[in-house]
């Protein structure tokens, strides 16, 4: 074999050997990495919906405690959609997590997933609101959403003579639902409270404005609006304002959303029932773990609201609770 011969093939030789020292120690990695990961957790969550902040900040607070514990969260968004999120719920159990988040986009809807979740002996956690059958649920954590509206009501009562009210709802969502209960509960017995109008808008701002300004045709002389939500409220005001009735209507909200905390500072909102999805967020993932530890844990977790008018916005404009 000639000289150049030789040096060709030793470079190869050298090339290869290179080439299966770095496979090797690729393997050695990936060997690693997959005896770590059998130690990382997976848990799912799945929201009604992630075009609202308040679901992506509790989305948020759960990332950062499961992450903190050197786990795995999966969410999913159906978009408002039953049907997709109890898909959304079969894959997580495919998937093998070992807890599951989850904010009913119909609250009575949803069995058919939690019935599935609960054979799979995957514990679930409700989020932001109640569901039907609460024996398929390990835990809930809300706020208390009728308070909610017994407070945007007693504050209606402190500051106005009557009125006539508009409502905007969404009856799917069981939060929803107590809400307005409460509110309406507050002022069954004051007759010169009237509700002449209301809507479903599923607690989009998209859906709020168009539902808005169509009771405002229906009902020109609505000097009161009632908003399941804060976006909801805020599809309202947008609704109010092209109307140029803005500052002569009270509205009302629950959440607390920064937008929202402006409105009322600038004298466009009257009151929001601030609620708090960072407190939200870390109870149901405190549950979580306490679940997977196996210690016995609060079949319901109620946090108070508290409501956020001009007088004492101020102090809280920066932010979300």
């Amino acid at each position: 074999m000639e000289k150049r011969e030789r040096y060709f093939w030793g470079i190869v030789g050298v090339l290869l050997v290179c080439l299966l020292l770095a496979g090797l120690a690729q393997l050695s990695r990936m060997d690693l990495s997959a005896r770590q990961n059998e130690h990382r957790r997976k848990m799912g969550a799945v929201y009604m919906t992630l075009n609202n902040p308040f679901y992506e900040i509790v989305d948020e607070e759960i990332r950062m405690e499961v992450e903190r514990h050197g786990d795995v969260l999966i969410s999913r968004d159906p978009a408002l959609s039953v049907d997709r999120q109890e898909e959304e719920v079969r894959e997580l159990i495919d998937e093998g997590v070992e807890i599951l988040f989850i904010n009913p986009a119909d609250w009575q809807r949803i069995e058919p997933a939690l019935k599935e979740a609960y054979a799979a002996h995957v514990p679930v956690i409700a989020i932001d609101t109640n569901v039907q059958d609460e024996k398929y649920v390990a835990s809930t954590v809300v706020s208390d959403n009728y308070l909610a509206g017994l407070q945007c009501a007693q504050h209606l009562l402190d500051t106005s003579k009557g009125g006539r009210i508009a409502l905007l709802k969404h009856s799917e969502a069981r939060s929803s639902v107590d809400r307005i209960q409460g509110f309406l509960d507050r002022l069954r017995v004051y007759p010169e409270f009237q509700i002449v109008d209301e809507e479903e808008c599923m607690g989009q701002l998209e859906l709020a404005m168009p539902a808005m300004e169509r009771m405002l045709k229906r009902h020109p002389d609505i000097d009161i609006v009632m908003a399941l939500n804060d976006p909801a409220a805020m599809g309202a005001m947008a609704a109010l304002q092209n109307a140029g009735r803005l500052d002569d209507v009270k509205v009302y909200g629950v959440d607390g959303v920064p937008e929202t905390k402006e409105m009322i500072a600038q004298g466009h909102m009257v009151a929001t029932a601030g609620q708090s999805p960072r407190q939200i967020g870390r109870r149901a993932a405190e549950q979580a773990y306490r679940i997977l530890a196996g210690e016995t844990i609060s079949r319901l977790i109620r946090l108070p609201t508290h409501l956020i008018t001009r007088e004492n916005v101020h102090g809280s404009l920066e932010g979300w609770d």
